[in-house]
């Protein structure tokens, strides 16, 4: 079993997704992140654009198929354009 996984199942939140509790996000309003449909993402994007660990989080969105909501400074159409390009 890797690192990773093993500090999961510990609870040691210096893993895997550590990142997380340095996220700008996580200090502000969540619904920002998951605008409705054709409803403004500026907020939420200029907040990670400030953001320390943008790229630890676009990673993770990428990773898990994360469909919804903006997650390392890009909506869901961003995601998946980036998705096909690096294929």
């Amino acid at each position: 079993m890797n690192d990773e996984l093993l500090s999961l199942l510990d609870g040691d939140d210096t893993g895997f997704f550590a990142w997380q509790a340095e996220a700008l996000c996580a200090q502000t309003d969540p619904e920002a992140f998951f605008p409705e449909k054709g409803g403004s993402t500026r907020e939420a994007k200029r907040v990670c654009q400030n953001c320390t660990v943008r790229a630890e989080c676009l990673e993770y969105a990428l990773a898990h198929d994360e469909r919804f909501g903006i997650w390392g400074g890009l909506s869901e159409r961003e995601r998946r354009k980036l998705k096909r390009a690096a294929v």
